[in-house]
């Protein structure tokens, strides 16, 4: 297993070690042990799968209070994957990170908690496993616009298909602070 790391302390990437011969292919998706031995200690409490088209854009999502790790893996399709440090004090607040996931690469993503997150489909269509260190708390729910001019993210698509809750979230520096996961060192 490889583990690359981004600009953003808490979010990395993941190559885990594939095992292919003529029938196919064989991984591990997740070994607590190995995981923990590359700093994710969260607690995985919830498994979701989401099937989105081509064009949907998901995001900018995240929980507070309750907030969320999560390990995040394209087993079908190509998808393009952000994750935006939202903990006020940290000193990469409101920066973010991309990455390609799909079924060819079989990367994953892991977003510590105190990050929103998002991700666009740029295949026909993509089914996205992402595992959650805290249950779905539908009162904790929040998000950020996907295209807060502030962020810059340079998402790979033009006119994405969004939910009605995406399309009105707001910019980063609009969210009250109260509203926002604290940076801890």
């Amino acid at each position: 297993m490889q583990v690359l790391q981004t600009p953003l302390t808490g979010v990395f990437v993941i190559e885990p070690d594939v095992f292919s011969d003529r029938r196919g292919y064989f991984m591990e998706t997740y070994h607590q042990r190995r995981y923990e031995s590359i700093g994710i200690t969260a607690d995985f409490v919830q498994d979701n799968i989401s099937f989105s088209i081509h064009g949907t854009l998901r995001g900018l999502h995240y929980q507070f209070p309750n907030s969320q790790a999560k390990l995040i893996q394209s087993v079908k399709g190509r998808i393009f994957d952000v994750a935006v440090d939202i903990r006020t004090g940290s000193p990469t607040f409101g920066k973010w990170a991309g990455n390609y996931l799909s079924d060819e690469n079989r990367r994953q993503v892991y977003i510590d908690k105190g990050f929103a997150h998002g991700f666009c489909v740029l295949s026909e269509s993509a089914v996205v496993f992402y595992k959650c260190s805290d249950f779905y708390a539908p009162e904790s729910e929040r998000g950020i616009l996907w295209s807060d001019p502030d962020l810059g993210i340079s998402w790979p698509i033009q006119n994405p298909i969004l939910s009605n809750k995406d399309e009105t979230y707001m910019r980063l520096r609009d969210v009250p602070r109260d509203r926002l996961p604290c940076y801890e060192s």
